[in-house]
C-alpha cells in the first residue's frame, strides 16, 4: 500500500513543475529571434512562468547571445531580449504602477528624477493588456531599446540608460520578482 502513497505524492510534487512547462509551451516561444538593425540572432536562453497569488500571469522568455554571460548580461553591451506572453488582462495603469514600484526600489530619486521623462515617453506607449498578448524589450547590440506589442513596435530610443533601467525591472535584484530574475539569469 505504501507504493501508491509514494507515487501519489511523486504526481502532486511533480504537477506543478508540469503545468508550468505546460504554460510556457503555450507562449509559444521561438528558439531563436533576430534584433533589429543588426540582424543579430540570439538563442532563446531561459524562460519562467510568473504567478502571483496562484494565479498565472505571464511566461517570460530571455534571449541572449550563446556566449552570453546571463548574471552579467545587463552590464555588458550584448544585445538581448526579454518577451512577456500574457495569460491574463492587465490594465496599463497597473502595469505602469508596478513597473514605477520596481523602479522606485532599484534607484535613488535622483536617478529616478532623470529617468523620469523617458520612463514617461515608454509608458505613453502602452495599452490595456490581454490574454493572449505578447511584449518584448530588445536592447540591440548598438544600444537601440526597441518595444513590440503583439509584434508591432511601439517605442524606440537610443538611451542606454533607459533600456537598462527598463530591462532591470525584470533582470536587476529588486525588480518586479527575485524567482523570475534566478530563472532567467541562471
Amino acid at each position: 500500500m505504501r507504493p501508491h502513497y509514494l507515487l501519489l505524492a511523486g504526481l502532486l510534487l511533480s504537477s506543478p513543475a508540469l503545468a508550468s512547462n505546460e504554460r510556457i509551451n503555450q507562449a509559444g516561444f521561438a528558439s531563436s529571434v533576430t534584433t533589429e538593425n543588426s540582424n543579430q540572432v540570439l538563442p532563446l536562453r531561459n524562460t519562467h512562468l510568473l504567478e502571483y497569488l496562484f494565479v498565472d500571469v505571464y511566461s517570460a522568455a530571455l534571449y541572449a547571445p550563446a556566449d552570453a554571460k546571463l548574471e552579467q548580461l545587463l552590464a555588458s553591451n550584448s544585445a538581448l531580449r526579454l518577451e512577456l506572453y500574457y495569460y491574463r488582462s492587465i490594465k496599463r495603469q497597473d502595469v505602469i504602477k508596478a513597473a514605477w514600484t520596481a523602479l522606485e526600489r532599484q534607484y535613488d530619486t535622483t536617478t529616478l528624477a532623470t529617468l523620469k521623462p523617458s520612463v514617461d515617453q515608454l509608458h505613453a506607449s502602452f495599452s490595456d493588456i490581454g490574454s493572449g498578448d505578447r511584449y518584448s524589450l530588445t536592447r540591440t547590440s548598438d544600444q537601440h531599446l526597441v518595444l513590440r506589442h503583439n509584434g508591432q513596435i511601439t517605442f524606440e530610443s537610443n538611451d542606454r540608460q533607459l533600456a537598462d533601467a527598463y530591462l532591470g525591472i525584470w533582470l536587476r535584484p529588486d525588480g518586479l520578482s527575485a524567482e523570475l530574475r534566478s530563472a532567467l539569469l541562471n
